[in-house]
């Protein structure tokens, strides 16, 4: 029986097909390093693979992170642009009117602790020495008296030769206490000339690049009304709070007393 099945001799010296000669040693080692080989090439991928795994990783985690200070970025710019949009049209751009307080609008006073000197029944600009005399400013400080004289060429109604005035004394004078004082009051004779938008706008600078300036808490009143004149009650409203927020007690009383009728008249809750 063993004769017919298996012809050659036993499955062991055949393995198992008649016709194959039986394996040799050689070729099992031919096998075994052939397993070795397929074995270290797919340790070496896996490898690779590992590796270029942890470069995505990094890559993506670097993507995430400069997507993320981009995001940050741009968020910080909208911002700013949101703030501009809504400081100087919202505080610039956006006031209702009634400057129905202007009969009563203070003026900034160009001597220290001394009210606003009287108002020139000339129309002519008075003289840079009148103007000084007049405001009882003690002569030799030429800054003190080219704000003076800007501040009385407003005060005769000569809006456009007091903003020039103001811009040359302040382009001449950039560190003098009295820059403050005439930044305002470029901004509040162009809301006399009726340009609210360009009003908001020089009086939010003045606040915004001088906080500390003796005439800051000034150019926010008056940016809520020139808000007011370009109908933005509630724009004008913020410019009121950001004033008892910054300001608080510090505000001057008859500023105080204006701001409440401001308050009033844009229906501030």
């Amino acid at each position: 029986m063993q004769r017919q099945v298996f012809p050659k001799g036993r499955p062991a010296d055949t393995a198992g097909f008649s016709d194959d000669p039986a394996a040799t040693q050689s070729s099992v080692m031919t096998l075994d390093q052939r397993l070795d080989a397929v074995e270290k090439q797919m340790s070496d991928l896996v490898r690779q693979g590992e590796e270029n795994g942890n470069r995505l990783r990094s890559i993506e985690s670097g993507l995430n992170q400069l997507k993320s200070d981009q995001d940050q970025r741009i968020g910080a710019l909208e911002q700013r642009m949101n703030e501009a949009a809504t400081a100087a049209p919202v505080q610039s751009t956006e006031t209702t009117a009634p400057v129905s307080t202007s009969p009563a609008k203070p003026k900034p006073t160009p001597p220290k602790s001394t009210s606003a000197p009287p108002k020139t029944s000339t129309a002519a600009p008075p003289t840079t020495a009148q103007a000084t005399a007049e405001a009882g400013v003690p002569a030799g400080d030429e800054g003190e008296d080219a704000y003076t004289q800007g501040f009385r060429l407003w005060e005769a109604g000569q809006y456009d030769q007091a903003i020039a005035q103001l811009k040359s004394f302040t382009s001449a004078y950039p560190k003098h206490r009295r820059v403050s004082y005439a930044n305002n009051l470029i901004g509040r004779a162009l809301l006399d000339k009726g340009q609210a938008r360009a009003a908001a706008e020089a009086l939010l600078a003045n606040y915004r690049t001088n906080p500390s300036g003796e005439r800051a808490p000034d150019s926010l009143f008056y940016l809520g009304q020139a808000l007011m004149k370009l109908g933005q009650p509630g724009q004008a409203c913020k410019a009121y709070a950001e004033l008892d927020a910054v300001y608080g007690a510090k505000i001057r009383p008859d500023l105080k007393k204006l701001e409440t009728d401001g308050k009033a008249q844009a229906q501030c809750s």
